[in-house]
């Protein structure tokens, strides 16, 4: 298993940096629609194997599930070549560090990137909604255990009151932020597909355990809480308990997703990109 030191290893996210901000327009939205999907297919197994777990296991055990399938959307990005936004925060900054690029480049990809990643992940919400957590019934759409589970998750996430409750979610979306770039740093660390799978799994892994924000995954689940709430029966609601009445689209936008991806990226602009390009600058140089 082939490994790189961590100076060549920014120097080959200069040059992905690069050929990432060089690709059409089209191509980026297509690989950002990719990318969204395949965030949003982790995160439904997360949801779907964490259901019922608190109360047989507790809420360690249920985050540790979590965790542990949520890093599938981040390697097939990895090992696919989608196009992440958040995961771009700092590779497409490397190249500009390094005169390969210009920033208004970056900013290109970052906002071409972000919308395929929206319309991906709300296109794959929407097969795991009325696919998987609602099932047609005699009177109508019913909702199951899992669906449960993603109207208390996207409650969670509508759930920040105030400025301050904004301010708790970016901060927890820029150490998501950092953590998620770290994982894909770690990617381009080996060059087999195994080193890349381990190198991702547990930065994502952590990410994920540890309940942090990251926007593209609230894109998908928020959606399928929101879709999934009108058809749970007053037990289901009850089980949700009181922060069902906070899901909203304009709370989920404004307070969480809007914050949550700010946050994302700057957490991998500054905390992986920045510190990482002045740590090892004049190794690269040579």
């Amino acid at each position: 298993m082939s490994y790189h030191t961590p100076y060549e290893i920014i120097a080959k996210g200069a040059e992905s940096g690069k050929y990432r901000m060089s690709l059409e327009g089209w191509n980026i939205l297509l690989r950002g629609g990719m990318a969204g999907a395949y965030i949003a297919m982790g995160a439904s197994l997360m949801m779907i194997v964490s259901t019922g777990v608190v109360p047989a296991l507790g809420t360690g055990i249920a985050q540790l599930l979590s965790g542990f399938v949520f890093p599938l959307g981040l390697i097939l990005i990895v090992l696919t070549g989608a196009e992440l936004c958040t995961g771009d925060a700092m590779l497409a900054p490397f190249a500009a560090f390094s005169g390969q690029g210009s920033w208004l480049s970056v900013f290109r990809l970052w906002g071409l990137s972000y919308i395929g990643n929206i319309i991906g992940a709300l296109f794959f919400a929407a097969l795991v909604t009325f696919g998987v957590l609602l099932q047609p019934g005699p009177e109508g759409m019913t909702a199951g255990a899992s669906a449960v589970n993603v109207v208390a998750f996207a409650s969670e996430r509508c759930s920040y009151p105030g400025l301050i409750g904004i301010w708790a979610c970016f901060i927890k979306a820029v150490a998501a932020g950092w953590l998620l770039n770290l994982a894909v740093l770690l990617g381009i660390c080996a060059d087999d597909a195994i080193g890349k799978i381990a190198g991702v799994w547990f930065p994502s892994m952590a990410l994920a355990s540890t309940g942090l924000e990251h926007s593209i995954t609230n894109a998908a689940l928020v959606p399928a809480g929101l879709l999934c709430a009108p058809h749970l029966t007053f037990l289901q609601v009850a089980q949700v308990g009181p922060l069902a009445g906070n899901l909203g689209w304009s709370i989920f936008i404004f307070s969480n997703l809007i914050p949550a991806t700010i946050g994302n990226l700057l957490g991998g602009l500054v905390l992986s990109g920045v510190l990482l390009w002045v740590a090892f600058k004049k190794e690269i140089a040579h």
